[in-house]
C-alpha cells in the first residue's frame, strides 16, 4: 500500500511536538491542515493513529506508521543531504554542512539520566553535522520509546529486541550503596540490617528509578523506608553528599567519587555489595548511513567507559 508522505509527516509533527497547533507551527501549515492530514490517513489505515490528548500520543496502530515515517523521513533528509553534498564545488555559493539549508539530520535517541550525564555525550560529540533528539528515561523503559516509534536508537537495559530492531551490548554499569560517614554512624550503627534499611531516608533518582529497591529486595524484602524524589543527576548525589540519605552512586571516579569515608566523603555501606546493569544498544533495521556512524560512536564510547559485558 501507498502512504502520502505529507501525511505521514503530519503524524510525526504531532507526536513530536505533543499537539496538532505545534505541529503546525514546525511544518509550516494550519492546524486545520494538520488534521486533515491526519483525518486521511486514518482512513487510508482504518484505525485511529493518534489519541487526542495533552500530549498527542499515538496508538498501536498509530505507532507502526510512526516508525514508517521517521524511517522516511531520515532516508529523505539523507538524500537531500547527499545532493547538497553535490554542489560543494560550486564556488562561493557552494553549502557546508553546518548550513541548514543543506539539510542537517536530527537523530531522537533514548538515553538514561546516568548514560547522558557520563559517556553518551562524549560519543555523540564525536559525530559531525546530526542534531540530536534526546528523550531521557529509565534503562528499563527506554526500549518503550523505540518500539512506540519516537526514537530512531535506544540504550536499554531490556535483552530482548524490540521488534524489527538489531540488539548490541555495550558494556556494563556498576552501582554501589554509599552515604556520607555521619548518615552511616546514626543510621547503620550495626551495618544495614533489615530493620536500618526498613528507617533509615534513601534517595531515588524518581519513580521509575528501581535501583534502590533491587538492593532492597535483596537486603530487606519487607522495607518501604522514607524516600526523597531528586530527578537530576548532579543534584542525586549532592543529596547523598549532604547526608539526606543513602543511594545507589554510580561506581565511576568522575561521578560517583566513592571512597572509604575518611575525610567526610562518601562511604560504602556494603563494601562487597555491588549491582551490575548491563546495557545494550537497540536500533532499527535501516541501511542508514547517519544511524550507522551515530550507533559505531555510541559503541565505540561505551567499550571505553563501561565494564565489560
Amino acid at each position: 500500500m501507498r502512504w502520502d508522505s505529507r501525511q505521514l509527516e503530519a503524524l510525526a509533527a504531532v507526536v513530536a511536538e505533543g499537539s496538532f497547533d505545534a505541529a503546525a507551527r514546525a511544518l509550516h501549515v494550519t492546524p486545520s491542515a494538520v488534521s486533515q492530514r491526519i483525518r486521511a490517513l486514518e482512513n487510508a489505515a482504518g484505525s485511529v493513529l493518534v489519541r487526542r490528548a495533552r500530549p498527542v500520543a499515538a496508538t498501536i496502530p498509530g505507532q507502526a506508521l510512526l516508525r514508517l515515517a521517521r524511517q522516511t523521513e531520515l532516508l529523505g533528509a539523507e538524500v537531500a543531504a547527499e545532493l547538497g553534498a553535490d554542489d560543494t564545488h560550486d564556488g562561493d555559493d557552494a553549502r557546508t554542512d553546518a548550513d541548514p539549508a543543506s539539510g542537517i539530520i536530527t537523530v531522537p535517541l533514548a538515553v538514561s539520566a546516568d548514560s547522558l550525564a557520563t559517556w553518551v555525550m562524549p560519543a555523540l560529540a564525536q559525530v559531525d553535522g546530526v542534531c540530536f533528539d534526546l528523550h531521557r528515561a529509565d534503562d528499563s523503559r527506554t526500549a518503550d520509546l523505540l518500539r512506540e516509534g519516537i526514537v530512531m536508537a535506544a540504550v536499554t537495559s531490556q535483552t530482548a529486541a524490540v521488534q524489527g530492531c538489531r540488539n548490541t551490548p555495550l558494556g556494563i554499569m556498576r552501582y554501589r550503596p554509599a552515604c556520607t560517614r555521619a548518615f552511616a554512624d546514626r543510621w547503620f550503627p550495626h551495618g544495614p540490617t533489615p530493620e536500618a534499611l526498613a528507617a533509615a531516608p534513601v534517595v531515588v533518582f524518581d519513580r521509575t528509578d528501581d535501583l534502590q529497591d533491587m538492593y532492597l529486595r535483596e537486603h530487606a524484602p519487607q522495607a518501604r523506608p522514607p524516600r526523597h524524589h531528586v530527578p537530576s543527576t548532579v543534584e542525586y548525589e549532592e543529596t547523598i553528599r549532604l547526608g539526606l540519605g543513602w543511594g545507589m552512586l554510580l561506581d565511576r571516579p568522575t561521578l560517583g567519587g566513592l571512597n572509604d569515608g575518611t575525610g567526610g566523603g562518601i562511604t560504602l555501606l556494603e563494601p562487597d555489595a555491588v549491582l551490575d546493569i548491563p546495557l545494550y544498544l537497540q536500533q532499527w533495521k535501516l541501511r542508514s548511513a547517519v544511524l550507522d556512524r551515530v550507533t559505531a560512536a555510541l559503541r565505540k564510547e561505551a567499550t571505553r567507559e563501561l565494564l565489560p559485558a
